[in-house]
């Protein structure tokens, strides 16, 4: 690399940092280890090359790297490294989120149907939430996760709905609570002809976009009121690191059933499918998880962050 595209790198890297992440100048300047008139610099020397306008539209050459290495070692079909460099876990996900929405607007782009299988969670909520506006109302978004939260509200984490907003698009969501109160409970649920509908349309959707999760005291799931500190306990103590829809896998990316899953009414998920499933998450307390994941082929692409990425590929 010579020095002029060095130069376009380290200015691509504030401008991600400074208009993305939303960090001032001082940080980005503490982030890339340079003096704060260098920062400045840097970002205004981006908006002068052409490299900002409305997007950012200059890769990072490293991170296409490591996107490339990760593709290879965990046979994707395809990958995005978000270019956080080392920020935290909060800029850092503006930054993936800002890239995950570009992976799904390409899809999105299509002029011919597609049918979109929609997890949740938050990393999916910011991702969705940085799309553009796409007059696509041809295509349909597809629940993959129960819409019904403990309370018997809505809940919050609803990306389909606001993905199909975006859209213009129909929208179909699983008439169902996460988890059921019973195993007979989640019969009569998944007897259900509109269950089994929606479920069927999600099963054959053109790709899927799913959130990996981690399982631990504090995840999602327990914060939440899904599982109680002692179901926490009882997983982590079979191996348990990471889940998708409620489907919970190990450190080998194995899946591991318990009590849970006789209420579980999430559209079931296999390893090793031939569904195009592309995962986004990325942060420190998901390495294991993200790790598990690809290990168990749960998924055949993934948005992650630079961190992230570098670990993953650092570990066997």
């Amino acid at each position: 690399m010579n020095k002029e595209e060095k130069k376009q790198e380290l200015a691509a890297r504030a401008a991600w940092m400074y208009y993305v992440a939303g960090l001032t100048q001082q940080e980005v300047a503490q982030a890339l280890g340079v003096s704060r008139q260098v920062a400045q610099r840097l970002v205004s020397s981006a908006r002068e090359m052409g490299i900002v306008s409305v997007s950012i539209r200059h890769p990072v050459s490293y991170c296409l790297d490591l996107a490339s290495a990760l593709q290879e070692k965990y046979g994707l079909t395809l990958c995005r490294v978000a270019p956080s460099g080392a920020l935290s876990d909060e800029p850092a996900l503006q930054i993936l989120a800002v890239e995950g929405a570009e992976v799904m607007a390409q899809f999105i782009a299509d002029e011919s149907p597609q049918t979109f299988g929609i997890g949740s969670g938050k990393t999916l909520g910011a991702i969705v939430d940085a799309l553009p506006w796409l007059e696509r109302p041809q295509h349909q978004c597809v629940s993959m996760i129960g819409a019904i939260a403990q309370d018997d509200s809505g809940t919050r984490y609803d990306m389909p709905l606001k993905m199909a907003e975006k859209m213009q698009g129909k929208y179909f969501f699983i008439p169902a609570p996460l988890y059921a109160d019973s195993p007979e409970d989640k019969t009569m649920w998944c007897r259900h002809q509109v269950w089994q509908r929606v479920a069927d349309r999600a099963r054959a959707a053109s790709i899927t976009f799913l959130g990996i999760g981690e399982v631990g005291p504090g995840c999602p799931l327990n914060t939440e009121g899904f599982i109680t500190d002692e179901q926490v306990r009882q997983l982590n103590n079979r191996g348990v690191v990471g889940e998708m829809l409620g489907h919970f896998f190990n450190h080998d990316g194995e899946r591991i059933y318990g009590e849970t899953d006789q209420l579980l009414t999430s559209v079931p998920l296999e390893s090793q499918t031939s569904r195009p499933i592309i995962g986004f998450a990325g942060g420190q307390q998901k390495y294991q998880a993200i790790r598990a994941a690809l290990r168990g082929a749960w998924i055949s692409g993934l948005v992650t962050d630079e961190a992230t990425a570098r670990w993953l590929l650092a570990t066997e």
